[in-house]
């Protein structure tokens, strides 16, 4: 067979041109079936399950934006286009769930630090050195907490009117009624002025309290500026999925593309042959192995 010549490939090409779409009542009667055509598409590709339901609407939308784009012409045209649809969606799905994975791990993080330790693992942590006090106070909760102790004491001894062996004890039961450096600080400093006037006794007891407030209440604004910078910090490393999760989604979308590949090189060889173009044949390679 001769290969077509110039000026047969210009009249195949200027014809091609003209063609603007179905003008007959048999032409337009088979164009009108295109949205059933892409609405059993969509049944037979999204998936519907019970939570998980893909809008047949978008997949129609998508299909519609290919058709018109590439104008497949014959049904092997339409067929490499239906192919593409359906391969560019399922590249969308595969997106979809790399989204899902990294939300998924992001979240399941956070929740976990939301939940904490157990409260029997945070004051065995607490005072894994001896002293609580100072690991409490590098952390919001355990600042947070301290306020409230000596919050709760200051009440009592202002309504009181004195440091009293019910005061202490109370103070006592927040730590497992084992002393600690506050207590002893609290302890020393009213010992130390047993020998002032009563009405000078209970005011610097209270002033003593109301700085070891004001310095766990530094320590919260502290700790809460490095935990709020430690977990952005952890939710920006959690946005990268685990090697398995990211191994699995890249196999899925490199199968994906090399097929889309091959189908759009199928369709423009069909379509460039069809508008009278010389198409010189596919090359095929062919790797063997030692026998």
């Amino acid at each position: 067979m001769n290969p077509p010549t110039p000026e047969q490939i210009a009249a195949n090409r200027a014809n091609a041109r003209k063609s603007t779409g179905p003008r007959t009542p048999v032409g337009k009667a088979i164009s009108c079936q295109n949205a059933v055509k892409h609405g059993r598409l969509a049944r037979q590709v999204l998936v519907r399950g019970h939570k998980l339901r893909e809008s047949g609407r978008e997949f129609r939308s998508l299909s519609e934006a290919y058709y018109r784009h590439l104008a497949p012409v014959g049904p092997v045209e339409s067929l490499l286009v239906d192919r593409i649809v359906i391969l560019a969606w399922r590249l969308r799905r595969g997106h979809i769930a790399e989204a899902g994975e990294i939300a998924l791990n992001v979240d399941a993080g956070w929740w976990q630090r939301q939940q904490g330790l157990p409260p029997i693992q945070q004051y065995m942590q607490w005072y894994a050195t001896g002293d609580p006090i100072l690991n409490m106070q590098n952390s919001t909760m355990g600042s947070v907490f301290l306020q409230h102790c000596v919050l709760e004491t200051r009440h009592k001894v202002a309504a009181q009117g004195e440091y009293t062996a019910e005061i202490r004890q109370d103070l006592l039961r927040h730590f497992g009624s084992h002393p600690n450096s506050l207590t002893r600080e609290l302890d020393k400093k009213w010992e130390n002025s047993a020998a002032a006037a009563p009405e000078a006794r209970t005011p610097a007891l209270l002033a003593l309290l109301d700085r070891k407030f004001a310095e766990y209440d530094q320590s919260e604004a502290r700790c809460r500026a490095r935990e709020t910078k430690e977990e952005i910090a952890r939710q920006a490393a959690a946005v990268l999925p685990a090697p398995a999760v990211v191994d699995k989604i890249l196999r899925y979308e490199t199968a994906l593309e090399r097929q889309l590949h091959r189908a759009l090189n199928q369709l423009e060889r069909l379509q460039l042959r069809r508008q009278g173009e010389v198409v010189p044949p596919p090359l095929s390679v062919e790797f063997s192995g030692p026998a």
